[in-house]
């Protein structure tokens, strides 16, 4: 007699005369697939640096079959962003269910803290039973995360669980990634000339090349993506796992990643739920069907817990598009844009199901700031030559010109937003509802995108348990806000009587943003308002960031005989001997941008800066870019 082979029938027998459950590794049959799994497996199939350039989104030169025919029998979602157009952030956002921003997490390869009372969301999954694997990619801008996987390494499994046990595994595939676009020798599968090309770019055979690889580079994600799904086949368990394909932003092409638009925010993002488990799909589900929802990142963490049956934690500020506790369809999301690499920025996104808005805080920066990774790839370096030759047309120029401090496009009429309607009064009311929408979103979740970086260091530290008082962060946005728009009924007596208050608060963010405030050129034609004698206090303020901020607007707008004696502090500021590393970069940024007042001196010594930080933990080496910017003639 076969014992093993009853088992199952010992098991129902017992449960049903004394409710007791055997562990499942005691039943399963090491020589049969496992098909009595009670809850989901959950396998994530993600990629690098991809939008929804696939067949099944209707991209007429993508070759991919395999993806093509999971989403003919899955659910696509049509629009789907990523809430960072950069991996880091992104990816922070993901593994927490909290906008990156929330921690002061949301600046590319920072280190921060995840707050004590929190935890990752795979850690959760474990409290339940789950085996939970990474292969391999982590990228996490929080620094406390230590143990959240069974494994992380590239050679994490999900076969390498318990028998029986249910299993949550990210498997990540590099072949798209931003590098692997500009890597050559390269044999051509797509042809250059069939590829369609944004308005924005210039038609260059660099720039075809480029997009082309990129098509490869989806052909090989493709194959790969087929080997997972055979793999899960192979060993029986397809109908016992809830299988999710996505990519962590944009492409890798200039104006997609790390841009402030859907071209950086928006990927392709397929469910596929196994009909056993048709409880848990979204109600919208259709065998081949597609979504209207709107579904981002921070709504993955609070979704995963759904599908397992346990309610998402209240500290998780997304939904759940699925599973026991899936909710209504949201109107809004929300997406942000903050330090890329070595360059600063600030910019909030929210979009509808039509409508994208975009409030640029730092409007006096380009959305092409150079960032020396990005002009590796050919289409940037050629893009970049010949917006300074003067070679290209209006729209092509947006990218490298001054930016906006709003931004409206109709997604539906101008997918490639090259049309800001912005302040057109067909549109006002639309601009008004998104533009009080996404503030109200900022403030709700704590956005600490508008505290510096170097601010967030200095005012925190290593305290697990940074909070912003709220209050605190609505007087920074109201501050951040005129410094970028100045109404056209200003007072300037009483506005003067403002920023000086605003000059001796107690917060150096205020202050920061003040001195920025002061430095808008928009006040040079403000009636009796002339913001020289104010900012200039702030050129000796006790936090750097306050004082870099308030040099820089002098060095560029200040007397010629003056302007020696503001330089050497900046370059001190971006001296680690002296300063810190973040501090360093905001400095460094400052000096590139008055580097034509700077004299031969001060030029070489900016060059032998330090370069190697003391106490940053971890990310790329901005401050060596930064410097080596030096090392080079200056753009045109």
């Amino acid at each position: 007699m076969n014992v093993k082979q009853y088992l199952p029938v010992f098991q129902f027998a017992l449960t049903l005369l004394f409710g007791l459950h055997l562990p499942a590794g005691l039943l399963a049959q090491d020589d049969t697939p496992e098909s009595s799994i009670d809850r989901p497996n959950i396998l994530w199939l993600t990629t690098e640096d991809i939008g929804p350039q696939l067949g099944c989104y209707g991209d007429e030169v993508a070759a991919t079959p395999n993806l093509d025919e999971f989403a003919a029998r899955s659910l696509r979602y049509r629009t789907a962003w990523s809430n960072y157009p950069v991996c880091a952030p992104a990816r922070t956002t993901i593994i927490s269910g909290r906008y990156a921003c929330a921690d002061g997490a949301g600046n590319m390869r920072s280190s921060v803290p995840l707050p004590q009372a929190f935890s990752a969301f795979p850690v959760y999954l474990k409290e339940q039973g789950y085996y939970c694997t990474n292969n391999s990619k982590t990228d996490y801008n929080y620094n406390n995360l230590q143990g959240i996987w069974d494994e992380s390494s590239r050679n994490a499994h999900w076969k390498n669980r318990e028998v029986g046990q249910p299993f949550f595994a990210v498997v990540n595939q590099f072949i798209t990634h931003e590098s692997r676009i500009r890597q050559r020798p390269h044999e051509a599968v797509t042809d250059p000339a069939s590829v369609q090309l944004s308005p924005y770019w210039p038609d260059t055979p660099e720039v075809r090349q480029d997009w082309a690889q990129y098509y490869d580079n989806l052909i090989t994600m493709d194959n790969w993506f087929g080997r997972q799904l055979k793999e899960l086949e192979e060993a029986g368990l397809s109908e016992d796992t809830i299988v999710l394909f996505f990519g962590d932003h944009g492409s890798g092409m200039p104006r997609h990643k790390r841009y402030a638009g859907d071209s950086g925010l928006r990927v392709p993002f397929i469910l596929h739920v196994p009909e056993k488990y048709s409880h848990l799909m979204p109600d919208e589900y259709q065998t081949g069907g597609s979504s209207d929802r709107l579904v981002s990142f921070v709504d993955l963490a609070p979704t995963m817990l759904s599908l397992i049956g346990v309610a998402p934690k209240e500290f998780m500020q997304g939904s759940a598009f699925a599973g026991q506790f899936e909710t209504p369809h949201p109107e809004y999301m929300y997406g942000f844009r903050e330090r890329m690499d070595e360059r600063p920025d600030v910019s909030h996104l929210i979009r509808d199901k039509k409508f994208l808005y975009v409030r640029n805080y730092r409007s006096d920066l380009i959305a092409g700031q150079f960032v020396d990774y990005q002009q590796q790839t050919p289409t940037t370096s050629v893009w970049y030559r010949m917006f300074n030759d003067g070679e290209l047309n209006a729209i092509q120029s947006q990218f490298w010109s001054d930016r906006p401090v709003e931004q409206l496009f109709d997604l539906l009429a101008d997918p490639h937003e090259v049309n800001n309607l912005a302040n057109q009064a067909l549109f006002s009311d639309i601009q008004a509802e998104l533009s009080e929408q996404q503030r109200r979103h900022a403030l709700a979740i704590g956005a600490q995108t508008l505290l510096p970086e170097p601010i967030q260091s200095a005012k925190y530290g290593d305290n697990l348990d940074r909070v912003v008082d709220p209050l605190l962060l609505e007087a920074v946005l109201d501050i951040a806000e005129l410094a970028s728009v100045v109404p056209d009924d200003i007072d300037s007596r009483m506005y003067r009587q403002r920023m000086e208050l605003n000059i001796v608060s107690d917060s150096a963010a205020i202050r920061y943003w003040t001195a920025r405030a002061l430095s808008e050129r928009r006040f040079e034609g403000v009636d009796g308002f002339a913001p020289v004698d104010l900012i200039a206090r702030l050129t000796t303020d006790d936090n750097p960031t306050v004082a870099i901020a308030a040099l820089n607007f002098l060095i560029r707008n200040g007397l010629e005989d003056q302007r020696q004696d503001r330089i050497h502090p900046l370059i001190d500021f971006a001296d680690m001997t002296q300063t810190d590393y973040y501090t360093a970069v905001y400095a460094l940024n400052a000096i590139e941008s008055v580097r034509e007042h700077l004299d031969e001196n001060q030029l070489e010594r900016v060059r032998g800066l330090p370069t190697t930080p003391a106490n940053i933990k971890r990310g790329d080496n901005y401050v060596e870019r930064l410097v080596n910017r030096f090392k080079s003639e200056p753009d045109r």
